[in-house]
Formats: structure tokens, C-alpha cells, sequence
């Protein structure tokens, strides 16, 4: 299970990136086929407060609720995105957790889960904890 925060998923039209091929090169030979994208509740929400705004972030946002379609929303205890985050990525079942936010990055890694982030311009890398 690899879990994804709100700006990964808006990571198309932010920077460039095709998050999901982008996320299967990373993860070759990593993490077997068939992996399993899940996305908190609380993210979801989150996607849709911001693309109900206008500018960049609503697009970015609305890019992004569209890509939901390739992940399973689930339910957390947590109402935080954040929160939410770790607490599936800390799951016996989770494998990685994808963010640009360097305050959860490190909450992550802090908690021994492997994250996927930019490196570079529009490429993504692993940093092991």
C-alpha cells in the first residue's frame, strides 16, 4: 500500500510530473506489480476545498481529485490530511508514503516509513528512513 497526500496528487500540474508513471519507475523492482495507491478520506476532502478555489491551486487541486480515480479513499481516525497520512502509512500493510511536504517527509521518516518525493526538476526518488 502506498499512501498519497494531497500535494502528490497535484503534483501534474505544480511540477510537471506524471505522478502515477512516475511512481512506477521509482517502484520497479521495489515494490511488487499491482500496487495499491490509498488516499485518507481527509486528503480527498482536502482536494476538494482547494479545487473549489480559483488560480493554480484549484487547477492543481481538480487535476488531482481527478486522479483519485486510480486510488482507494479510505476512512481514519484523523480529520489532519497530515495525520491522516501517517497514520495509513504506519500500517503493517503500507510500504511507502509520497509527499512534498517536508514537515510530514520528516514526521515519516521519523516513523521508519520510506518516502517518495521530488528529486529534481520532475522526477521522483526514494529517501529511506
Amino acid at each position: 500500500m502506498i499512501v498519497l497526500d494531497t500535494n502528490a496528487l497535484m503534483m501534474p500540474v505544480e511540477c510537471n510530473v506524471r505522478v502515477f508513471e512516475e511512481l512506477d519507475r521509482v517502484l520497479s523492482g521495489v515494490v511488487d506489480a499491482g500496487r495499491d495507491y490509498v488516499v485518507p478520506e481527509a486528503v480527498r476532502d482536502e482536494l476538494e476545498k482547494l479545487a473549489d478555489g480559483a488560480g493554480a491551486e484549484a487547477t492543481a487541486a481538480a487535476v488531482g481529485r481527478d486522479l483519485l480515480e486510480r486510488c482507494s479513499v479510505v476512512d481514519t481516525e484523523a480529520d489532519y490530511a497530515d495525520d491522516a497520512v501517517l497514520e495509513l502509512a504506519t500500517r503493517p500493510d503500507a510500504t511507502h508514503a509520497v509527499t512534498n511536504d517536508k514537515p510530514l517527509k520528516r514526521r515519516l521518516l521519523d516513523a521508519g516509513v520510506p518516502v517518495i518525493s521530488l528529486r529534481g526538476r520532475n522526477k521522483l526518488g526514494i529517501t529511506q528512513p
